[in-house]
């Protein structure tokens, strides 16, 4: 990786490596180790940094929804928590660091557009808050989580985003648009909850929000990760 690359990056995250080659092994897909580990010379690829990542990721956003979201129960919080570390919503974390620009992948899956692919870009997010998290600790790795997911999600950008990216996502695969119902509306009318699902083709989520937009975004996230994960399997 050049110098130039890897400098771009850590003024773009506001964090500084002790040990820039845990930054390298966060940008280095599978694909580019294959492809160059010959004989005797093995590359490694981030994928076991990635599942570090993924760790310290859940702890954090955890830590930040027992925080904040008092009003919350086990099964919200960990539904809210879902739709806030899967991969198209990581995807979206990724494009704003420009990440995807850093990696380095192998020529095959370059040229096919691995770059965009939210699989890629997600996966290396994660290996990123590993790779701070091994260099510098907990700290810079919370603060790394808050300012580039969990801002994210206080300003809404991700949920407003979720039902764009299924719409897309959607026409994509079925060539066909998501279609949101009320499923039930229960509680005072200062405390209300609505449940809405979101169904595109044979498949359909449902989640609860305190308004109508909420749940639906909810679901949208929840209905994300279902075809992200079908389409993996294609």
């Amino acid at each position: 990786m050049s110098e130039s690359v890897r400098e771009r990056l850590q003024q773009t995250i506001g964090y500084r490596f002790q040990n820039p080659e845990y930054l390298t092994l966060a940008l280095t897909h599978s694909s580019y180790a294959n492809e160059n580990s010959h004989g005797l010379r093995t590359v490694e690829c981030n994928e076991r940094l990635e599942f570090l990542g993924d760790a310290v990721l859940e702890l954090v956003t955890s830590e930040y929804l027992y925080e904040t979201r008092k009003d919350m129960n086990e099964g919200s919080m960990s539904k809210l928590r879902a739709s806030i570390v899967c991969e198209p919503s990581l995807g979206i974390c990724a494009r704003d660091i420009q990440l995807g620009e850093c990696l380095r992948l192998g020529h095959g899956e370059d040229m096919t557009g691995g770059r965009e692919r939210d699989s890629i870009l997600s996966d290396a997010f994660e290996s990123v808050i590993g790779a701070i998290f091994l260099d510098g600790g907990l700290e810079p790795a919370r603060e790394f989580v808050n300012r580039f997911v969990l801002a994210n999600l206080k300003e809404s950008q991700l949920f407003k985003d979720a039902k764009t990216r299924l719409q897309e996502l959607s026409q994509q695969m079925f060539r066909c648009e998501p279609v949101y119902a009320l499923v039930k509306e229960e509680g005072p009318a200062h405390l209300k909850m609505f449940t809405m699902s979101c169904s595109v083709e044979q498949y359909c989520e449902v989640a609860t929000g305190h308004s109508k937009k909420q749940a639906e975004q909810e679901c949208a996230g929840q209905m994300l990760r279902v075809l992200a994960a079908l389409r993996k399997e294609q």
